[in-house]
């Protein structure tokens, strides 16, 4: 979902900029490579929907080890119970809030607050909801408190008013050192005669 809403608030910036253009000033429309960024995986790909005790090494499979592990089938079959029974089970983790208000204006304020967060912070993801009566913008996927803190303290100067949040979130990504995968994508934009690439 943060993908794309960032693809959109990227495409939105180039359609902005190309139609304050006059009509009688484009000549020609040209690809241009742009930079996008997207979030990276939040589960290990290779691992996801497997059965890790199929993918263990073998020497029937032509493996040269043999990993044997040992258990009842109960201890199996109740696993695979519980993973059936909880797909998308929710986990508690911090957020910082970033918005958080109730008057006639909150709606575009917290829209124009998510767009901006997101063009300025691309690799932290940031989420909008509505509780009645109030919007809010809350931002990141945090397991421990102390990781939002980091954030809140990053951001400060930005939003005074921050504070940390507990709530269910999303799987934080797997490698927090890239938290996001910059892609090129080519884009038409009209070219101008003021305008020069």
């Amino acid at each position: 979902m943060n993908r794309i809403r960032l693809i959109f608030s990227i495409l939105a910036v180039v359609i902005l900029s190309a139609s304050s253009l006059r009509a009688q000033d484009v000549q020609e429309e040209v690809l241009k490579d742009s930079v996008i960024y997207r979030q990276s995986a939040v589960l290990d790909t290779l691992l996801a929907g497997q059965d890790l005790f199929s993918s263990l090494p073998a020497v029937a499979k032509g493996d040269p080890a043999d990993v044997r592990v040992h258990q009842s089938e109960g201890i199996a079959s109740l696993m695979a119970s519980h993973f059936a029974a909880n797909p998308l089970r929710a986990i508690q983790g911090y957020r910082v809030r970033i918005f958080f208000d109730n008057r006639q204006t909150a709606r575009a304020e917290s829209d124009a607050m998510l767009q901006r967060f997101s063009v300025l912070h691309y690799d932290i993801p940031a989420y909008r909801s509505y509780v009645n009566p109030y919007f809010k913008v809350t931002v990141g996927d945090f397991r421990t408190k102390s990781e939002a803190m980091q954030l809140l303290v990053r951001i400060r100067d930005e939003y005074p008013s921050a504070f940390i949040v507990k709530e269910n979130i999303n799987f934080p990504v797997v490698d927090k050192s890239r938290p996001v995968v910059a892609d090129t994508v080519k884009v038409i934009v009209p070219v101008s005669a003021e305008i020069s690439l």
